[in-house]
């Protein structure tokens, strides 16, 4: 599980997300998939980068925060500590691992739209942790429905 955030006119937007996979070695690429349902997904939509975070099981409330409200009613970013980052994109100070990626492409995958990233700057571990995973989540009520 993964914590994606985007910067849009209206401020920082984050959510929890699923749907990820690398999709490339050489370019390096990445696929981030958000529900077109989700406040997030209208900052991606007029976003050139996204932040892709890795949280730490550490960090499971962090990652139940962004899964379980919505950007539509709260401010997710009033609760936790973040900065800018390249492009302005936020970053969360707690993930033990992050990148930002510019937006290579955008494909409508139904109920989802996926986000190619070609990866641009980021942090890897420390070391290897328990990472947050769907076990980890999935009895979490979402901001939105999928």
């Amino acid at each position: 599980m993964f914590v994606v955030t985007a910067r849009a006119g209206d401020g920082p937007a984050g959510c929890l997300v699923g749907f990820t996979t690398q999709a490339s070695i050489d370019p390096p690429r990445f696929l981030v998939g958000i529900s077109k349902a989700n406040h997030t997904f209208t900052a991606a939509e007029a976003a050139t980068h996204l932040g892709v975070h890795l949280l730490a099981r550490d960090d499971l409330e962090l990652a139940r925060w962004f899964g379980g409200q919505t950007g539509d009613k709260v401010d997710k970013f009033a609760e936790c500590r973040w900065h800018a980052g390249p492009a302005e994109t936020p970053i969360l100070d707690a993930a033990a691992a992050w990148f930002v990626g510019v937006i290579l492409d955008r494909f409508d995958l139904g109920d989802h739209v996926g986000y190619l990233l070609n990866p641009i700057a980021g942090q890897a571990p420390a070391e290897p942790r328990p990472w947050v995973s769907l076990t980890d989540v999935a009895d979490i009520e979402p901001g939105h429905d999928a």
